[in-house]
């Protein structure tokens, strides 16, 4: 997934003189993750350049910049590192479209690393994106595949909207066989492709969520980093002789209801799996868009399995929590299930 999301911003840049990639450490270093490795030396300091220690700064700097016709990239180094720039992004990269009638486009793509599972400690391990989602204005991505990884981004660096676009940090490293070429050529020419889900462009516009697993009993939906739980636990139900579908959002905004009704009506049951605190969270909207539009269709009520409504703990806790397949297919086992 790093190297799908280098390459990504590596195309980017050199299909628009006007993108630009800037944050701490991403010009020399590449990244703490790597993301920007080479992009320095590749295209110049002016395109792809260090900042100070100053996230509010780093926001604000954006929002001049996408006014004057530029399309910036900026990376947040850490989840919680981004907070002391939510004013500038939920006060004016959110509003300034609006604000101006259209006039003034906020091209800005705000990556941050998120989420859990690489034993990091607070203030490095967060998920935040009920926060983006909360504030409209903003879209709001997450890739969970190579695949979507490369696409995906490209998508968010053509938007005209300003997109947060949130990279689970425990699988930077996760590996896949895809031909790079082919995805190039697969962007360029606006089509989706096998397990892609909807072309990127589209999916920005209007939502675009993927079946990542065919099943008849049950639907679990995830993203992001969840999104390889929900699978291992698909498989492990299967081996006790359940079917259970996954599908991946991909696109917290705009939410994809039409996938995600389709699959539960099939079902009549729902699981939603998240990392973030489980209190007014992303998974809370979901669970209430489904049981809104699939009541008559619902055998049992939707559950949902999230991270706890606490900080995020220590290292040593964290697989406490976590969503698990154990948590997972616990939650299966109380859909209400006919003997």
């Amino acid at each position: 997934m790093a190297k799908a999301l280098n390459a990504a911003l590596a195309d980017a840049l050199a299909a628009d003189a006007g993108v630009v990639v800037f944050g701490e450490d991403v010009g020399t270093l590449g990244g703490v993750f790597r993301i920007t490795d080479g992009l320095a030396a590749r295209f110049g300091t002016e395109r792809c350049f260090d900042t100070p220690l100053a996230e509010s700064g780093i926001a604000g700097m954006s929002v001049g910049m996408a006014i004057n016709g530029m399309r910036p990239v900026i990376e947040m180094q850490f989840d919680a590192f981004a907070y002391p720039a939510f004013e500038q992004i939920a006060s004016h990269v959110a509003k300034m479209r609006n604000r101006t009638r259209g006039a003034v486009a906020m091209p800005i793509v705000i990556r941050i690393p998120y989420a859990g599972g690489i034993g990091g400690v607070e203030h490095h391990c967060d998920s935040s994106e009920a926060y983006y989602a909360h504030t409209p204005g903003l879209k709001v991505v997450t890739p969970a595949t190579v695949t979507d990884a490369y696409l995906l981004l490209r998508a968010a660096i053509d938007s005209d909207d300003p997109v947060v676009f949130m990279e689970p940090k425990k699988l930077y490293f996760a590996k896949d066989r895809v031909d790079l070429d082919a995805l190039r050529e697969q962007y360029d020419a606006g089509r989706s492709g096998p397990g892609a889900g909807a072309d990127p462009r589209a999916a920005l516009e209007s939502g675009g969520a993927a079946v990542a697993r065919t099943g008849t009993d049950a639907t679990l939906i995830a993203y992001g980093p969840s999104l390889p739980t929900a699978l291992a636990a698909a498989a492990a139900a299967q081996e006790e002789g359940r079917s259970l579908e996954v599908v991946d959002v991909r696109t917290i905004v705009p939410f994809d209801d039409a996938t995600v009704v389709a699959s539960v009506v099939k079902t009549g049951r729902a699981v939603v799996i998240t990392e973030e605190t489980g209190f007014a969270s992303v998974a809370a909207e979901i669970t209430a868009r489904v049981q809104q539009r699939c009541f008559h269709s619902l055998a049992a009520p939707v559950l949902r399995v999230t991270g706890f409504d606490i900080p995020y703990p220590a290292p040593k806790l964290e697989h406490h929590f976590l969503p698990s397949v154990d948590r997972i297919l616990d939650a299966v086992d109380d859909l209400q299930w006919e003997d």
